[in-house]
């Protein structure tokens, strides 16, 4: 799709040349809006009004190329910022994705809603257009109100009973400024209603190659998706299909079409279960050394209680041999020193077993686990 810098490129020059015009003739065009303010202030209103409105026509051709090149290329962020004026056919095609298939009727539909907007938004152009010449023609004809006004009350006024030429020709000249005002009011407004239109005219111009431009690719764009159907007049070494099987035929296409997308979901959510999958197994893995390397600890842990436990073996057997030649207070204070011993051989053997009794469920859980993948579905963890 060919965006359409081009035109605004032309019509942006177009302004600069007009304000580089007015910056030239300033003084001329303050001396003639100052004949009617109220009007030519109106006049240059409307014409900067059209002038935007003229530019957002091309501007927002933009964000219909950017919809048709996203969806185009199957991107998923389509319906963001959907367009306007390919509205219709972003609703008929809903969640497709790159190529689609037209008929022959929709293809027609859809460029008969095209075309239709874009001659809306050229018909509110030239209605700025007539408006500034109505507008211009409209001072015209006050400024000649005013003109006739003020020679009908020239001639009514003028008196050359006294002789006096000097005063006659005086009062003339004050008696003609009101016609010559009315005059100035006619030929600014004129001027200012017609130049605006001009301007307004050329943005239009540009504006409406832009448009044609965008209709025509997105014309032959939508004609490389369209299939025909031979339902038309039988010719030559052909035959005519009946209406209900073109139309089953389409209808088939239509499914088929819907099957292709539910198939590429499908695929979609295929490949993210197996991405799912992968994952458990590498944390299941992780798992898997995290218990071996508790299980050789708790190797290594029952070894030093069996050590332990022969060292107090041995103390004990000491102390027994000893405790002939020790006081009673000294026979206390080893008992309760054996008594500690035993506590803690104790404890030792009870947290041994708590660990194989922890160790036993996390392989049992990694049992079921690995089982549930095995045949496909999703474990539960309790």
């Amino acid at each position: 799709m060919t965006r359409p810098g081009r035109y605004l490129a032309w019509m942006a020059a177009g302004i600069l040349a007009v304000l580089v015009l007015a910056a030239v003739l300033h003084d001329r065009i303050i001396e003639a809006f100052s004949y009617n303010p109220g009007l030519n202030g109106g006049i240059f209103v409307v014409l900067l009004i059209g002038i935007c409105f003229t530019f957002w026509q091309v501007i927002r051709l933009y964000r219909e190329i950017d919809w048709i090149e996203k969806f185009r290329s199957g991107a998923t962020d389509i319906t963001e910022h959907g367009p306007r004026l390919l509205a219709p056919m972003a609703a008929m095609i809903g969640e497709r994705r790159g190529r689609l298939s037209l008929s022959a009727m929709s293809l027609r539909s859809l460029l008969d809603g095209l075309q239709a907007r874009l001659m809306e938004s050229h018909e509110l152009s030239r209605y700025f257009i007539g408006l500034l010449v109505f507008l211009g023609l409209l001072g015209t004809f006050w400024g000649l109100l005013g003109t006739i006004n003020g020679v009908t009350n020239a001639i009514t006024g003028m008196t050359i009973g006294t002789g006096d030429v000097a005063a006659m020709f005086d009062q003339l000249k004050s008696s003609l400024q009101q016609p010559l005002t009315g005059m100035g009011t006619a030929f600014s407004s004129s001027l200012f209603g017609l130049a605006g239109s001009l301007i307004v005219g050329f943005l239009e111009l540009q504006a409406g190659q832009a448009q044609n431009r965008f209709f025509n690719e997105v014309e032959d764009w939508l004609s490389g998706q369209t299939r025909l159907g031979s339902g038309g007049p039988v010719t030559d070494g052909e035959q005519s299909v009946p209406v209900y099987i073109q139309a089953l035929l389409e209808q088939t296409a239509e499914s088929l079409d819907n099957l292709q997308r539910t198939m590429s979901h499908a695929e979609e959510g295929r490949v993210q279960a197996n991405q799912r999958t992968h994952t458990m197994v590498e944390r299941l893995t992780l798992l898997t050394d995290q218990m071996r390397a508790e299980q050789q600890l708790l190797v290594k842990v029952a070894e030093s209680q069996n050590a332990l436990q022969a060292v107090l073996q041995r103390m004990n057997d000491s102390i027994g041999a000893g405790t002939q030649g020790i006081d009673e207070a000294s026979r206390q204070h080893l008992r309760n020193l054996d008594i500690q011993m035993n506590r803690l051989v104790d404890e030792t053997v009870t947290g041994r077993q708590y660990m194989v009794h922890e160790l036993r469920s996390e392989i049992k859980l990694l049992t079921r686990t690995i089982a549930a993948i095995a045949e496909g579905e999703t474990p539960q963890v309790r």
